[in-house]
């Protein structure tokens, strides 16, 4: 696994070509004790990204980002077998990214004060801009009329919401999961998740009418 240890690159840089990706490489990973590192390599493609944003979202910073993305793709290549596809593959590396971000803030670098603080959101790659900028971050009907505002600008005020309303905003425009999904992932009801976002999305709007 000698090219687990090289960098795992944000997504300013992450390089992401699904036509690359062999489907069938992937077939049959619920019944897998084990996975070659090509298979490996095929999962990173397809989800290095989201799960980079993921744990970027949770931590507020990427380096922390980087290194436990990669944290978490040496898991998902040892625990493997333990996938048996209840949820799908992205939802189970998610719980793997969330469970590895919380175990590190139990670390002794977070209780000495050692963890880093917010900083700056890495720029999306141009490709994705129009597509992840305008499309993603207004996917839901409530949020259309964020398109016309600068990306960065949004993500700022979100990532300044409270951790439990920041947590589901990010899984529902970023990550693209859904209710159901969500709700499985952070063991909360699906109300619940309704409820959060809600509450997210009501606070963004109302600090953007109020620069208007």
């Amino acid at each position: 696994m000698k090219f687990l240890l090289e960098k795992v690159n944000p997504p300013s840089t992450l390089e992401v070509k699904y036509s690359e990706v062999n489907p069938l490489e992937l077939d049959g990973l619920e019944q897998a004790e084990a996975i070659s590192e090509e298979q490996l390599r095929q999962i990173m493609k397809l989800y290095g990204e989201d799960v980079w944003n993921y744990i970027y979202f949770l931590t507020k910073n990427s380096d922390q980002a980087d290194e436990l993305t990669q944290e978490v793709f040496i898991k998902c290549y040892y625990r493997i077998g333990t996938f048996r596809g209840a949820s799908s593959l992205k939802t189970w590396l998610f719980t793997i990214a969330r469970n590895t971000v919380f175990s590190y803030r139990k670390s002794r670098f977070f209780r000495s004060g050692l963890w880093g603080g917010m900083q700056p959101l890495p720029a999306a790659p141009q490709e994705r801009q129009d597509a992840a900028g305008q499309a993603a971050v207004a996917r839901s009907a409530e949020m259309e009329y964020l398109g016309n505002r600068q990306v960065d600008e949004i993500w700022s005020m979100i990532m300044k919401l409270p951790d439990k309303l920041r947590e589901v905003l990010v899984l529902d425009l970023k990550a693209e999961l859904s209710v159901r999904e969500i709700a499985e992932l952070i063991r909360i009801s699906p109300g619940t998740v309704k409820s959060r976002l809600h509450r997210a999305r009501h606070k963004i709007q109302d600090k953007l009418r109020r620069m208007e």
